[in-house]
Parts: C-alpha cells; sequence; structure tokens
C-alpha cells in the first residue's frame, strides 16, 4: 500500500506540473517502485503545486479584503458578494485548508524519504512545508501538525494549539539549516527540480532565516500585547541564534517552465487574472479591477506604483480609476481600471513566493524594536527600492514624509509606516500577507470596508471547511461565523 501511494504521487506530481524537462525519468513506466519516487521527482511539483494556491486564492483572498481590488460591475453582476458582504461560512475560501495543509503532504514524503542521500532535498522541504503550514496557522488557528501527513496511518489527526505548532515550526526551520549545514559527503546536489533557487543552499538558508523572523515577530504580538510568558520565553531563546543571520534580500521567484504553450503551463496567476495561453484577455482579466481607496491613496502620495499595479480605465478616457467596494454600476465610474503591467506581463513570467520587500519590511520592523542589530530605516528604504523596481515603477521624487507612511516621527509612526509599506508592496502579489499583518497589527488602520459590508470589522480568521467536518468530525473544532470575528489565532491582538 505504501508503495502504491508514493507511485500515487509521482502520478499527481506529472500531471499537475509537467513544464520542464526534469520531468524525463528513463524508467519503465509500466514497472513502478517506491524507489522510483525519490525527493528529486517531487520536489518541484510540490513547490509548483502549494505555490498555486498561494498566488491566485490566497492573492485573490488579501486583495479584497485589504481593498486593492474591486470588481468590474459595469460587465458584471453579484462581484465578490460574499467578499464585500462579508458572509463568513464553512464553504468560504475553503480551498486555502486543502490547497496549503493538504497540499504540504509531499514535502513530508520527501522529508520521511528513507535514504541520508538526499538531506538538502529534505532541507528544502522542512522550509517550504513550515512556510505553508504557517500561513495554515495564521489563517485557521489551532490545526493538525504532530499527528498529520501520515497517510492511511491516521486519517483523523488531532487539531493542536496553534502557539505549539508555530513553535514547531520554527524548529523544523532550524533542523533544516542544521541539515544544510552538515549534509553528509554523498549527499546529492539539488539541481533545476529546485524551481525557486536552482540547487543554492545558501539562498535556502536565508529564506528559511526570513521565515524564522516573520514566525518569531507574529509571536512576539502574542509576547508583547497579550502578555504570554511562554511566547515570550520562546522568543527569547531563539533571537541569540538570528543576531549575525544571513536574510532574504532578493526576491524568492519560482519558475518550473512557466509558457504559453498550453493553459496548464501558464504562470498560475497570470492564467487566473484572465490571460488565455495565447495571450488573448478571458473572463478573469474583465473582472477584476482597481479599488477606488488604493488608486485614490497612491495618486494623493505621489507613487508611481500606481501605473504599474493598475492600467489605465477601460473606456478609453484615460487615467487611473478604481471601483468603490459595494458600490453598484449604478454608482460606479463607466470606466474601470484592469490589473496593471507591472503585475500581468507574460504567461511565463516568474511567480512570486516571498518577495525582497516583504524580507527586508520584516526586518525593518525587528531593527526598529533591537531584536536583530542592523540600520531599520536603510532597510524600510530598502525594501521600497525592491518594491518599485519588481514592478519596473519609477521612485524619483517619492520620498514620503508623512508619519505612517515614510520614515518619521515616533517609533510607532515608523512601525505603521513599514505595515502601509507592505500593503503597498504586496498589492496584486502576495496580498494575504497584508492582510495578515493587519490581523496582527491593526495598520494600515484607515482601510474602508465594502458599502454592503454585514460587519464592521474584518474576519480575524476563516472558518474550518465544511469537508473537515465530515472527515475529521472527532477533532476538528467547533466554530460558528462569529467567532472568526471575535477570536483569531494565539497572535491576534
Amino acid at each position: 500500500m505504501r508503495t502504491k501511494y508514493k507511485f500515487l504521487l509521482l502520478v499527481i506530481f506529472a500531471i499537475t506540473v509537467s513544464c520542464s524537462d526534469y520531468l524525463d525519468v528513463n524508467k519503465n513506466p509500466n514497472s513502478p517502485s517506491a524507489e522510483d519516487v525519490t525527493p528529486d521527482l517531487i520536489l518541484a511539483g510540490a513547490m509548483s503545486d502549494t505555490y498555486r494556491t498561494q498566488a491566485r486564492r490566497m492573492n485573490r483572498l488579501g486583495n479584497v479584503m485589504m481593498n486593492n481590488w474591486g470588481a468590474n460591475v459595469n460587465s458584471f453582476t453579484g462581484g465578490f458578494s460574499e467578499e464585500f458582504t462579508l458572509a463568513i461560512d464553512n464553504n468560504f475560501y475553503n480551498d486555502l485548508f486543502t490547497g496549503l495543509y493538504r497540499g504540504t503532504y509531499n514535502f513530508q514524503a520527501i522529508i520521511d524519504y528513507d535514504s541520508a542521500d538526499y538531506d538538502h532535498h529534505k532541507a528544502i522541504s522542512k522550509i517550504m512545508k513550515s512556510f505553508y503550514m504557517q500561513y495554515v496557522v495564521d489563517l485557521y488557528g489551532d490545526v493538525p501538525y504532530f499527528e498529520a501527513h501520515k497517510g492511511i496511518e491516521n486519517l483523523t489527526p488531532a487539531y493542536d494549539d496553534d502557539r505549539a505548532v508555530y513553535e514547531e515550526l520554527y524548529n523544523q526551520v532550524d533542523e533544516a539549516i542544521d541539515l544544510i549545514a552538515n549534509a553528509g559527503l554523498n549527499t546529492i546536489p539539488v539541481g533545476s527540480e529546485d524551481v525557486i533557487f536552482n540547487g543554492s543552499m545558501s539562498s535556502w538558508v536565508a529564506f528559511g532565516n526570513s521565515l524564522k523572523l516573520r514566525l518569531l515577530l507574529r509571536q512576539r504580538t502574542d509576547a508583547t500585547m497579550n502578555g504570554d510568558s511562554e511566547s515570550a520565553a520562546f522568543i527569547a531563546s531563539k533571537l541569540p541564534g538570528l543576531q549575525t543571520a544571513a536574510f532574504l534580500n532578493n526576491d524568492a521567484t519560482i519558475n518550473p517552465g512557466y509558457s504559453s504553450e498550453s493553459t496548464a503551463q501558464q504562470n498560475p496567476f497570470y492564467n487566473y487574472i484572465g490571460f488565455s495561453n495565447n495571450e488573448t484577455t478571458a473572463t478573469g482579466y474583465n473582472f477584476y479591477r482597481a479599488s477606488q481607496y488604493a488608486v485614490t491613496f497612491l495618486i494623493n502620495s505621489g507613487d508611481d506604483r500606481v501605473n504599474y499595479l493598475y492600467d489605465e480605465a477601460d473606456d478609453g478616457s484615460g487615467g487611473i480609476v478604481g471601483h468603490e467596494q459595494g458600490a453598484d454600476s449604478d454608482n460606479s465610474p463607466a470606466g474601470l481600471s484592469p490589473i496593471g503591467p507591472g503585475l500581468l506581463i507574460d504567461s511565463a513570467q516568474d511567480g512570486y513566493v516571498m518577495t525582497a520587500a516583504e524580507s527586508l519590511l520584516m526586518q525593518a520592523e525587528a531593527q526598529l524594536f533591537g531584536l536583530i542589530p542592523g540600520d531599520a530605516q536603510a532597510s524600510f528604504e530598502a525594501a521600497i527600492d525592491a518594491s518599485f523596481q519588481l514592478l519596473g515603477a519609477n521612485r524619483a521624487g517619492y520620498t514620503p514624509a508623512t508619519p505612517g507612511l515614510g520614515w518619521v516621527g515616533s517609533d510607532s509612526d515608523k512601525f505603521e509606516a513599514i505595515m502601509r509599506q507592505k500593503w503597498i508592496a504586496t498589492n496584486g502579489i502576495n496580498a494575504i500577507e497584508s492582510y495578515i499583518e493587519f490581523t496582527r497589527t491593526g495598520f494600515p488602520d484607515d482601510i474602508p470596508l465594502a458599502l454592503t459590508a454585514q460587519s464592521s470589522t474584518r474576519p480575524m480568521r476563516l472558518m474550518y471547511p465544511s469537508d473537515e467536518y465530515i472527515s475529521n468530525s472527532a477533532n476538528v473544532p467547533d466554530q460558528t461565523s462569529a467567532d472568526v470575528f471575535a477570536t483569531g489565532p494565539f497572535w491576534a491582538q
């Protein structure tokens, strides 16, 4: 049964990610065995499959909740109705749980592979599993972890305390970095199957350190705002190890061979927003529109990124025009701006797992509060530079001097500015980050809800999907729609 299960993973891998030559395996497909499904055959598919969830549905949720995107109400009826009204139930973005929690099984299969020759592959998998499991905790709270990913050996894993999971994720990344540093002489090098860093283990160490910093920064909110002494003790025990650490200062991109040859081979974000494999616009492109709030804020701030995050209005009138979330066609401009050229390039464009701007803003926060050494302002400014460069925008003349946007004022003002710049830098790229950070910090604090919102606040987490109540009913926590507005993950204020 174990052999059949592993072979099934390889089949799924080949179907979901048939983008590059790394799938060429000179084996007889009629005589499969467990040994055929080696970590190098699984890694690219595991990375690409989980990233697909991040780039599409996670990104969409973040962009709508953080008022980056609106709907083309001039051509569609009922767009984003659940998101705008905040009608949260067990079916609301339920595919995120499936895509992330269940998607990380493939990383676990690599970790469990019975050979020390793949220590680098296992280290990468530990980091990637921790990266996406953090999002599961951030979006749901308590999740199955310690009994999870055991296949038929345990189909109903217990739900674990979210803070305990967070701390174990940190430990797993530490173990991964140790594996990289102490891999045996027979360790098989990682090559093109690493569709993120192409086998650069020093880049994986920097990425792992950035992930550890993100874990600690969110847990620090639990320690400082909620007074959790256990979180405070954990952070104190881990900070010394980050004092000389290298962090990610470049974009962590993913590209398993995206192309326009078929729909399945396109960059998943590019395809999702609405371009077919012959680069013609489709329904998605015509549906997503700029938000009035985001457009107004960026224009008023003199921020050239607005011209790359959004395109000119679709009625040919010129200018960047946004939709006020919740407004109908009778109360909306005749022309609205689609998603812009800095985000939509072509079918083969890279995806972004973590941007340099995200990592640098985390470093700026940690440096501002004395958690790691370094110049917080320099990291902050470098993050803005990285954001402009990613989009192809021109930063000339953009040096905001407003508290809460630029590096001026009190430490509280500067902290708010970090979160505001993160909101801008993740717009359209990885907006779930700004949504999670808003839940953690309350910044930016002036982002309006949709006109049709049935709640005065955004949900602090999502509801467990209905199929969890079917398949794991004995363990999944009881939950109501009201709960997700009242309580969040352990680090939420």
